[in-house]
């Protein structure tokens, strides 16, 4: 009875730590990163949602890099701590720019791209929504397709004398769900990001466990829609059928 009550007390404790372990486990891979990359091909990648945070010097290209998907319509803020005044000579002018898996410099719809920072600003802030990411496009088209989009941090004004100085930067990116109403015909077979060349290439869709599949609600209103026509179809022959009795023949002479 000791030794069952001994390796149920053992057995128990087991359990204990691996509920304990599996959150903390969890939360470390779900740690938002803490540097950036300096090229698209070091771009450092974090979730939506997650705030990125890096320490550089003013002049450094930062590159993240972050997933999207159909439908949906991301919105990347950055912010950059400036260096002390005192140190500073001039204003500086810092932006942002946005890039598919394609390395297509993709345009905001609006948002504060870029701005400049006066020579006494603590901190800068910028942001850029996209267009609403879509399944399919024509070959020739830019429009922003599903899959890994980059970002990338830099000064682009300032007094040569304050290149050099530390900042330190965050950026995080978050979507607004379009869905339906902004859906196409077609799919495409694998969500755009860079292949291990120099040329982007695309890779497949099982290595990214936040792609949709073929399921947008547009089907809801196009299922919607048929339903409706087809009650329609029917109230109307129910009106215009008449009584369904033989009409009345006048008499011969």
């Amino acid at each position: 009875m000791r030794c069952t009550r001994l390796l149920t007390g053992t057995l128990l404790g087991l359990t204990a730590l691996l509920a304990l372990g599996g959150p903390a486990a969890a939360d470390d891979e779900k740690k938002a990163p803490t540097e950036a990359g300096t090229s698209f091909r070091t771009a450092t990648p974090f979730e939506q949602g997650q705030k990125a945070t890096a320490s550089a010097s003013t002049g450094d290209y930062l590159y993240w890099s972050f997933p999207a998907d159909t439908g949906q319509r991301p919105t990347v803020k950055a912010s950059v701590e400036l260096p002390e005044t005192q140190a500073r000579h001039g204003a500086q002018t810092w932006r942002i720019d946005v890039y598919d898996g394609l390395r297509r410099r993709q345009s905001c719809r609006y948002g504060t791209q870029a701005r400049a920072a006066a020579a006494d600003a603590a901190r800068v802030d910028l942001a850029c929504t996209l267009r609403t990411v879509r399944a399919w496009s024509e070959p020739w088209a830019n429009d922003p397709l599903r899959g890994t989009y980059y970002v990338r941090l830099t000064v682009t004004g300032l007094d040569d004398a304050d290149l050099g100085l530390p900042v330190s930067a965050s950026v995080e990116a978050t979507s607004k769900d379009i869905g339906g109403s902004a859906a196409v015909d077609g799919t495409l077979s694998a969500p755009l990001t860079a292949g291990p060349s120099a040329e982007a290439t695309e890779t497949t869709a099982d290595d990214h466990d936040w792609a949709s599949g073929w399921w947008t609600s547009r089907w809801l209103w196009t299922g919607a829609g048929a339903v409706l026509a087809a009650l329609a179809g029917i109230g109307g022959y129910a009106l215009t059928r008449g009584s369904g009795r033989p009409s009345r023949v006048p008499p011969t002479v």
